[in-house]
This record gives C-alpha cells, structure tokens and sequence, in this order.
C-alpha cells in the first residue's frame, strides 16, 4: 500500500535519520517528493510511503511520536482543459510522471492514480488551468483550493 504524508519537522528533529528509521524499524519504503528544509528552521517534506498497511500506521505513530505533525493528502487534481493550451511545462516538474505529453500530437495527459498530489504543478501552469480539489464538507460540493 502507498500513502503520500506531509511531514512538518520541528528544528529538534532536523538532525534524525527519519527515512532510514522507517525503512530499517517498520519496514516502509520512502520516497520524498518535496522537502523545504533550512538549517536552524523548521522544515517540511512531502513523502510517499509504501508497505504493509499495518507497518505504514505503526511508521505514521512513530513520527508523531518525535514531534513531527503528519497530515495526509486530501483532496485530486483536476486539470481545466478549456484553460490548458497543452505547453506541457508541468511535465517538467510533475516527480511521477501524472502529468506527460502525448506524441505524436502532443496533448497533454493526466494519469490520475499516478499522481502523488505534490501541488508542484500547480504554480508552474503559466495559464492556471490545474487545480487542487478538496473534499467538501458532507453535504457541500467539492471545492477548488486558493493558492
């Protein structure tokens, strides 16, 4: 099973050996997406875990243990094709391959159970035609994100 996590590190936890701790004491694999980590700061990375799904919650329990605020991923991306010209520039940052040009006419396709929702496409759409939905309130239709 893979779950993606957002991960914020408080400054105490900058220095642990997170990702080798997950792999060796709960076997999960881990892939990092995104991280924004400054020395002395606060940091966040965005991961993908994989393994057994009892493995990934004892993992997850683990992180919240050190001080680490884990949330998951909610919400899919959607892409306005009546807004996208297909310049295909959100290929060049998408970490997984969702988002690919394809040839020979060069239309850009969006493979859905691919996408880790890492948000990096979002700002590089020059024409704001990808969009983060969010899951309603019950009750309530999907939301668009604000960014």
């Amino acid at each position: 099973m893979k779950q993606r996590l957002t991960l914020r590190l408080p400054r105490e936890a900058l220095n642990q050996p997170i990702t080798y701790r997950l792999a060796i004491d709960y076997d999960v694999a881990s892939k990092i997406i995104r991280a924004q980590i400054g020395p002395h700061q606060e940091g966040v990375m965005v991961v993908e875990l994989a393994g057994d799904i009892d493995d990934l919650a004892a993992a997850t329990a683990w992180l919240r243990q050190q001080g680490l605020v884990v949330t998951t991923a909610v919400g899919q991306l959607s892409i306005d094709r009546d807004c996208c010209v297909d310049c295909g520039i959100c290929t060049t940052v998408c970490p997984t391959g969702a988002l690919h040009m394809e040839r020979p006419h060069w239309i850009l396709r969006f493979e859905v159970r691919r996408c880790v929702v890492c948000e990096q496409c979002i700002p590089s759409c020059p024409l704001g035609a990808i969009h983060l939905n969010l899951p309603a309130p019950s009750g309530s239709k999907t939301r668009h994100a604000q960014g």
